[in-house]
């Protein structure tokens, strides 16, 4: 599948073009930066505004075949000359700002993570150099569209108001690459402990979510954390913060999976086991029939429909989930797991867990 290119390639280069824009009075129709993955990449200039004193070059960014938010956004970079020596680096319309702590970039500063920031500071430091200039130089990323693309994205979660942040570690975009999903939990996580958080509740997407805010209503909203298919990746995160309590919330296609142990849920990681639905449905009274029946199911959501009027399956189901977590962090986390159905029905519940308990542990 085809590569794309990050925010902060872009801005770098449109940084790069508008600068030598302005001290040779020609705007370079492409321009050619190094990336950090090692490799060098070239970009089209697509637009560009020359004033007396500035000089405004745009891209329009190329995701790849990766069903990124930011896929075809404008990202501009505005130049300008200034008195104090120097480079000058700020966001303008579109660029989101840091509201909350726990990012990598400081409180009140625009978006531009460490990564681009140093490959914007890095290409302006090149031409001052080959140039030989004197004067300072003024840097605004700007993205037109952002604060609308942004409403797409999780920034808002972060702390990051007004528009997107401008990212990316490689210069370039893996198709479907799980690494931006991940960091963006692992911001998250950061952003709940240093608001305080002791307290957080990881769900696998929006919906489970939803009913998750309405489970705990007393828990500010940075608390809450959509870790999608990453299960063991955020247990072990939250772990590692020494945040001490933790609550899965999710349904039974998903969580089916972490109960017997999987913690990367992926439909395409894992299958959903039957046999085990099964055997834990045997485990928990269910009559000879149902069992048959749930061998033979299409989905673990249809398993729920059978096992609905049992909640001692549910619960059976959610203490597993409660036991993995523990052996996956090593006991670190008081841990509670609900399944819910999908129109928000409460299946099941197990709540404090925070030792192993084998007795009670089915290992299918």
């Amino acid at each position: 599948m085809r590569h794309g290119y990050t925010t902060g390639a872009c801005a770098t280069a449109m940084t790069k073009a508008a600068l030598h824009a302005l001290v040779t009075g020609e705007v370079p129709k492409v321009v050619t930066i190094h990336l950090p993955v090692g490799q060098d990449a070239t970009f089209e200039v697509a637009s560009f505004v020359v004033t007396d004193n500035e000089v405004m070059c745009e891209t329009i960014k190329d995701a790849g075949d990766d069903p990124d938010a930011t896929h075809k956004a404008r990202i501009q970079s505005t130049v300008r000359f200034v008195e104090q020596r120097g480079v000058h680096l700020d966001g303008g319309v579109g660029v989101g700002r840091v509201t909350k702590a726990g990012l990598p970039v400081a409180v009140g500063e625009a978006a531009i993570n460490p990564v681009p920031r140093k490959m914007i500071l890095g290409v302006v430091e090149e031409a001052i150099e080959q140039f030989q200039l004197e004067q300072g130089v003024e840097v605004i990323i700007s993205v037109p569209d952002g604060e609308e693309i942004a409403k797409k994205t999780l920034n808002a979660r972060l702390g990051i108001l007004g528009g997107i942040s401008i990212l990316g570690t490689r210069g370039t975009v893996v198709p479907f690459s799980s690494s931006a999903y991940m960091a963006s939990i692992v911001q998250a996580i950061s952003v709940a402990k240093e608001a305080g958080c002791d307290h957080l509740v990881i769900t696998t997407g929006g919906r489970s979510e939803k009913y998750a805010m309405k489970q705990y209503p007393n828990l500010p909203e940075e608390a809450f954390i959509e870790m999608g298919d990453f299960v063991g990746f955020t247990l072990k995160h939250i772990a590692r913060k020494e945040i001490p309590n933790v609550s899965l919330v999710g349904m039974m296609g998903k969580f089916s999976k972490v109960a017997q142990g999987v913690m990367m849920v992926h439909s395409k990681s894992a299958p959903v086991s039957l046999e085990f639905l099964a055997a834990v449905a045997k485990k928990s009274g269910a009559t000879k029939e149902q069992v048959e029946e749930i061998v033979h199911a299409n989905t673990a959501s249809q398993v729920g429909e059978i096992m609905q009027q049992n909640v001692a399956f549910f619960e059976a189901l959610c203490r597993n989930c409660c036991y993995y977590s523990l052996e996956h962090t090593k006991g670190k986390l008081s841990v509670s797991t609900t399944l819910y159905a999908m129109n928000g029905d409460l299946l099941g519940k197990a709540e404090h867990i925070d030792k192993l308990d084998e007795d009670d542990w089915y290992r299918g």
